[in-house]
């Protein structure tokens, strides 16, 4: 901080003879004016157009959080006052800084107590609350960095040399989407220590790119290529009777003048190459910025031990990356904090933070502001130790429990974030980040019809005028694609896919989607029966590569000829392309012997000819060969060609006598000939793969069709229909039972003929069968409750005779239930004679409201009138 100091008075030196020279210059001008004639009309019009012509930019203010953009009234009690513990924390608090600006009074103040939404003081500490969100997403640091930095605006200080008057709380930040700096850091504190980490929020300096999340000079990590371990491969020792190479006669000084001819090129190239990085460096260059060291941030600190973290780390909340504790980005700190207390750093930051140790159990480094359970005990000297005896002991511990004070419950409420927020990650679900030659842009799953999630654009020059590559990342594409890959120099595009796709496609390089040009397709070889991995195209070649077959197919080359038919449309289906020469090449089968195992078959079509190579024994230097002349079976006479010895030239390691004769030759030939009739078909085919896979792939580009989970209610249109339609259904079914429940009737207008118009005798017939019907019931359901009545007073009797007639012999235990049975029996009696007298006053009543209904009835009241 000292240092700190110094640099700022230099400036104010530095400024106060700024303006005395400027004093000085403003001075000569006036000397000079009144040397100078007075200002005509034209001159004063000429200037006043001049001025006109100047167009003065404000700068937008960005949208920050104020008090009336929500209403202050709907937020928790917690919110709008403080507790007594909390009050108690904010005197504690008081006493601490007075303290420490009387001991250090050349640091600044320390940033404890801002005011919240509701203009309430809050302890910084209680304002982070710790919370476990339900998204594995969220469970580690890298994901939950980057999340908090996608999903919240960055709003800077408002002054970008002190820590801003407000903290507000982190569920308002994610409610409005953006914050400063420490809105950041409260936000991403909570969320690592509800995942475990040991986080602290760090009240700090830094450099002007990372207060301002200026990223215009670093590189995209998603530019950055990870290093390719080269293996060394293992040099084979020599044979002891391995063949000499040839004498080398070449002149060694020619070779020697060559050799300075190509150093001296290398070292011209590299200066070149030096002055050019030079150049580069120097435009890249950052201007000095007059604030260095001054300008207030905060970040994250996440400490070693906890959740196996190896190494403390500090995370920069703007942009969700982590950096080490020495970067030059981090320039010092005032103090940090976590949940439980506050520490203030006691040491010198002239380097940075590359010198400072993050131990906070050490009171000489970090000066904690609460004793609580959570402090380090420090060592006692041996010395100390033996002068202490166990009063002082005692007194010290009783001391320390006077002293401590626990940190009150945050007054924060939970965090929430709902899976449709979360889903959204960023601000209207786009966002977008300028990088050194590259812009990143991310938009929300299903917020474009195609899928599209990410796009980095990358370009050659720094103003990211020329376009070199765009790369696009795809999301519930039910093509199955995931990448694609622009490159605009080479016209080269790349498709990957994800497994699923129709056609097995994992990757498509192409620079036109037209048939017969220069095209590459790599294919999953275990969801094809084929097991074809990956086939490259040009107009004039097709080849093949296959894995896992039976008949150990592993590569196929086939060469075309120009087209005899000139057709408006050519394609493999109407005017497929001459086959010139086939070349297929085979693995090894063990179950043959190597002299029968073909390695490669050669069909040259043109020529009528048909080369094969047999694989070679482990012990042989040489591979056995063998050559057919492929002539028609009948000759223009029509006569039958017999197979002749010079029909099959031959080279044989071994020579066997059953392969020289001409039988064995014979139906070699015709095996090859039908052979190749497969070749040539399953060629044709390819071809005709390859159209459908292009016209498959228009179809998906024009369509782009996404994949809607069946858990995705929101989204999935089918499920959705079919839902309304079933509640529909339910509700007609509801409303269908509560009316037929209520129509009395319903039993009486079935049993007129359907379709006759009620006339007032069938009126009236139907009301006095109502009538009649439900006056049964009533005296049945009467009857019932006297059936019972009588048949539980008959019981009740026939059991207090029998007790009478059995009194003197029963036991204790019968005489026990007895007496539970009489007094459950005479329950049952009583409630059903209140039923019975209920029903006898309750049933006049019920049949001339029934007989109300019915003249009030819109089916009966026409007919009913003259009788009312």
């Amino acid at each position: 901080m000292e240092v700190l100091k110094e640099k700022v008075e230099e400036e104010e030196e530095a400024e106060r003879e700024e303006a005395a020279e400027r004093g000085e210059k403003v001075m000569r001008p006036v000397e000079m004016r009144r040397e100078e004639p007075p200002m005509t009309q034209e001159m004063l019009r000429d200037l006043e157009k001049k001025l006109s012509e100047i167009e003065i930019v404000i700068p937008e203010q960005p949208s920050i959080i104020t008090r009336d953009t929500f209403d202050i009234s709907k937020l928790p009690l917690s919110y709008q006052s403080n507790t007594l513990k909390e009050e108690h924390l904010l005197q504690v608090a008081d006493n601490f800084a007075r303290q420490y600006s009387h001991l250090c009074p050349d640091r600044v103040p320390l940033f404890l107590h801002p005011l919240n939404e509701c203009g309430v003081p809050k302890f910084v500490s209680t304002t982070i609350r710790p919370t476990l969100m339900p998204y594995p997403e969220l469970y580690n640091w890298d994901s939950c960095a980057q999340f908090v930095s996608d999903f919240l605006s960055m709003v800077p200080l408002p002054d970008p040399l002190q820590p801003p008057s407000y903290l507000y709380s982190s569920t308002t930040v994610l409610k409005h989407q953006k914050g400063n700096c420490f809105d950041f850091s409260t936000l991403l504190c909570s969320l690592l220590l509800g995942a475990g980490y040991d986080a602290y929020c760090i009240n700090g300096y830094g450099s002007r790119d990372l207060c301002q999340m200026d990223l215009t000079r670093d590189v995209c990590p998603l530019t950055m290529k990870h290093k390719e371990v080269v293996q060394e491969e293992e040099k084979v020792p020599p044979k002891k009777y391995a063949i000499k190479p040839p004498r080398d006669l070449s002149s060694r000084f020619e070779q020697e003048q060559e050799m300075k001819k190509q150093q001296e090129s290398k070292v011209e190239e590299e200066k070149r190459r030096k002055e050019e990085e030079q150049r580069l460096l120097e435009v890249e260059k950052a201007k000095i910025d007059p604030l260095h060291g001054l300008r207030v941030h905060a970040w994250v600190l996440v400490l070693s031990g906890k959740r196996e973290v190896p190494e403390s780390f500090f995370i920069d909340p703007f942009t969700g990356r982590s950096y080490s504790t020495q970067h030059d980005h981090f320039l010092g700190i005032e103090s940090l904090w976590n949940h439980k207390n506050y520490w203030v750093n006691m040491q010198d930051c002239w380097n940075g933070c590359k010198d400072l140790v993050f131990d906070l159990g050490d009171p000489v480094r970090w000066e904690y502001l609460l004793l609580g359970t959570d402090k380090a005990h420090l060592s006692v000297a041996e010395d100390e130790e033996d002068g202490m005896n166990d009063e002082d002991v005692e007194n010290l511990g009783k001391e320390d429990e006077d002293k401590s004070f626990d940190m009150p419950s945050s007054w924060v409420e939970k965090i929430e974030i709902s899976p449709e927020v979360f889903e959204t990650r960023c601000p209207n679900g786009k966002k977008v980040i300028q990088y050194k030659r590259a812009k990143l842009e991310k938009w929300a799953p299903y917020l474009n019809s195609n899928g599209l999630v990410c796009r980095l654009t990358t370009y050659e020059d720094l103003e990211c005028t020329k376009t070199l590559e765009i790369k696009e990342w795809y999301q519930n594409r039910e093509d199955m694609l995931e990448l694609k890959h622009i490159n605009k120099s080479t016209g080269l595009n790349i498709d990957y896919f994800k497994p699923g796709h129709p056609q097995a496609l994992r990757v498509h390089s192409y620079k036109s989607m037209q048939p017969e040009m220069d095209r590459v397709m790599e294919f999953y070889e275990t969801a094809r029966v084929d097991g074809l991995i990956k086939r490259e195209e040009t107009p004039k070649t097709m080849t093949e590569y296959y894995q896992g077959r039976t008949d150990f197919l592993s590569y196929r080359h086939v060469d075309f000829g120009e087209r005899v038919k000139k057709l408006a449309l050519n394609s493999a289906e109407s005017n497929p392309r001459p086959m010139v020469k086939i070349t297929e090449r085979f693995s090894r089968n063990p179950e043959k012997p190597a002299d029968e195992d073909v390695a490669e078959r050669v069909f040259l079509i043109l020529e009528e000819r048909i080369r094969l190579r047999y694989h070679c024994w482990d012990d042989r230097i040489t591979a056995s060969k063998r050559e057919f002349l492929r002539r028609t079976e009948v000759d223009s006479k029509g006569n039958e060609i017999i197979m002749t010895p010079d029909m099959c030239i031959s080279f044989e390691v071994e020579p066997m006598e059953h392969t020289k004769k001409l039988l064995y030759q014979y139906e070699a030939m015709m095996k090859l000939k039908n052979e190749e009739k497969l070749s040539r078909h399953q060629a044709w085919e390819s071809e005709l793969e390859v159209l459908e896979i292009l016209k498959l792939r228009e179809e998906e580009e024009e369509v782009h069709t996404l994949t809607i989970s069946i858990y995705d209610a929101k989204r999935n249109e089918k499920s959705k229909e079919y839902r309304e339609a079933m509640e529909r259904v339910m509700h007609e079914e509801h409303l269908r039972q509560v009316e037929a429940q209520l129509d009395y009737l319903a039993p009486f207008l079935a049993q007129l003929p359907p379709g006759e118009k009620l006339t007032r005798w069938q009126a009236m017939r139907v009301k006095d069968e109502c009538l009649s019907d439900f006056k049964q019931r009533l005296i049945d359901k009467a009857n019932l409750i006297q059936a019972r009545f009588e048949k539980e007073t008959q019981e009740l009797q026939k059991k207090q005779q029998w007790y009478q007639e059995n009194q003197v012999t029963l036991t204790a235990e019968v005489e026990d239930w007895y007496l539970s049975y009489c007094s459950q029996a005479m329950f049952r009696i009583r409630i059903l004679e209140q039923r019975l007298n209920r029903h006898k006053e309750l049933a006049p009543l019920k049949y001339l409201a029934l007989e109300e209904k019915l003249h009030k009835d819109p089916r009966l009241v026409e007919f009913l009138k003259v009788f009312v």
